[in-house]
């Protein structure tokens, strides 16, 4: 099985060769590694040095989603994982989904539970975040909960339900992976496989009222689902999020 890493960065330079280092030792090696450089006006330049088996492409400060997908359309494998440049994989990452996949063909994508550092120091994660992995679709309609570097997808998948839309400054994550379980089965596996870092000068800043930005996507969300009963399910949670008030239907997390 090919896999393409691609790591997304801006200005993250002494971040991104801890994601790069954890790719490279990890026990299944991936095809290619493939670095979008959004702009960055710090040392980044040099991971191709530091690197020289990477492929390193730099483009204007264009946001995440942009750098994602010009990795996807470069992309040599049928398989693509996602790596933050401030996040880490574990050393079994890509080699548990490779068997999770190879056991379950029929499913196209898988998730992982993660582990948060903040300062050095490793937190509880908040319930609302915390995987379950009956209803991937459900249980992300409140809130985002699948780490876009725990992820491994068939290319197939985006060829269906489009790309990381580039008009979403935030929740593009929650964006695809809606469109994607809208229609599709996906797999969580059950075992901590990446470290999420936080608190570092290089994070990106925190975002207010995210809400706002999950009300557009639900609504674009309405008029692409094809099923009656999650049309209900997103149009509850659209106006629970419009009114601030909690949805009332099954596991919400909300």
């Amino acid at each position: 099985m090919n896999i393409s890493v691609i790591i997304p960065t801006y200005n993250r330079y002494k971040l991104l060769k801890r994601a790069i280092k954890s790719v490279l030792a990890q026990t299944y090696i991936p095809k290619e590694i493939i670095v979008i450089d959004d702009g960055s006006t710090d040392a980044t330049c040099n991971i191709q040095r530091d690197f020289p088996n990477i492929i390193y492409i730099y483009q204007k400060n264009s946001g995440v989603s942009a750098a994602r997908n010009r990795g996807i359309e470069i992309v040599q494998s049928e398989w693509i994982a996602f790596l933050d440049s401030d996040d880490e994989f574990h050393r079994d990452k890509l080699q548990k989904q490779v068997d999770f996949h190879t056991q379950n063909p029929n499913i196209l994508m898988s998730y992982t539970h993660e582990k948060w550092v903040r300062n050095g120091v490793a937190v509880k994660i908040p319930k609302k975040y915390r995987k379950i992995g009956k209803d991937a679709f459900l249980e992300n309609l409140s809130y985002c909960n699948i780490a876009p570097s725990s992820v491994m997808l068939h290319k197939s998948l985006l060829e269906t339900v489009g790309l990381f839309d580039e008009h979403l400054e935030v929740c593009e994550d929650y964006d695809l992976w809606l469109r994607i379980t809208c229609k599709h089965k996906i797999g969580l596996i059950h075992e901590t496989l990446i470290t999420k870092y936080a608190g570092h000068d290089a994070q990106l800043g925190f975002r207010k009222n995210m809400d706002a930005y999950r009300i557009k996507v639900l609504k674009k969300l309405l008029l692409t689902c094809n099923s009656d009963e999650k049309k209900l399910l997103i149009q509850y949670e659209l106006d629970g999020k419009m009114l601030h008030k909690q949805p009332r239907f099954g596991n919400s997390r909300h």
